[in-house]
């Protein structure tokens, strides 16, 4: 959706839109499995990812965050 309105958003913001729709889908894809494991084998969540999966997820959604925030400023919706 995000990729398909790139045209409504500022220059700066759809320079990362690519990135902001790759972000997007690795979290959706991973949210199931690093709240309740895989299923089909019984590995718990905390065998399937590390610290250092934990902390690339937080940076890519601290990016995510403060470019949504930049938006919201220039559009006064703090």
């Amino acid at each position: 959706m995000i990729k398909r309105n790139r045209h409504l958003f500022p220059e700066w913001f759809r320079e990362d839109v690519d990135e902001i729709a790759s972000i997007s889908r690795r979290l959706r894809r991973e949210r199931e499995p690093s709240m309740y494991g895989d299923e089909e084998t019984g590995t718990p969540p905390d065998q399937l990812y590390s610290l250092i999966d934990a902390e690339d997820v937080l940076k890519s959604a601290k990016k995510v965050l403060g470019m949504c925030l930049r938006l919201m400023k220039e559009y006064g919706r703090e």
